[in-house]
């Protein structure tokens, strides 16, 4: 099982958008979100960072780590620079993305302003696809490997699966 994992590509096959930054019209959006998880023992808590494209709805980056600014820190540097340079960025408000995120392209909203609802819905999309993200769960991860893996493998599907709906 965990070969499959280790073969899952590091690209996600994500599509970022090919045209040059004065040609798009529309403004690049991302949300990001986290959610909680655990490897082996619910005392050992992980969080799955998620960076996902508002349009395409794609996810464009993921990170597994703790909760804190340096987790929100290895997720940014994970997002292609596309994005990093030109998208705003929309959040909960939770404090670790301050700092990281440059302040012009950081948006924290309220769930009202319903601009995080695709990457909250893709959560738990996540959780009901991924057994081991289960709250109450008999299947869950022993290594962190494999937890990492199984979210890359979900992931790199669901894009390509995303992709292959989008128009032209």
């Amino acid at each position: 099982m965990g070969m499959r994992f280790q073969a899952a590509p590091a690209h996600l096959y994500v599509e970022p958008p090919g045209r040059a930054p004065a040609e798009i019209l529309q403004r690049l959006e991302a949300e990001l979100d986290e959610l909680w998880s655990f490897v082996g023992k619910k005392a050992n808590q992980h969080w799955v960072w998620i960076a996902m494209d508002a349009t395409t709805r794609q996810v464009i980056a993921f990170h597994v780590g703790d909760r804190s600014g340096q987790s929100a820190q290895v997720l940014w540097e994970k997002i292609p620079a596309m994005y990093q340079e030109h998208a705003m960025f929309y959040t909960d408000h939770y404090a670790a993305c301050l700092g990281v995120i440059p302040s012009a392209q950081y948006r924290a909203i309220s769930k009202l302003v319903r601009k995080t609802n695709h990457v909250e819905r893709f959560n738990c999309t996540l959780r009901q696809r991924v057994p081991r993200l289960v709250h109450a769960t008999l299947s869950f991860s022993k290594k962190l490997s494999n937890h990492i893996g199984a979210i890359k493998y979900f992931i790199g599907d669901y894009n390509l699966t995303k992709w292959a709906a989008l128009p032209e």
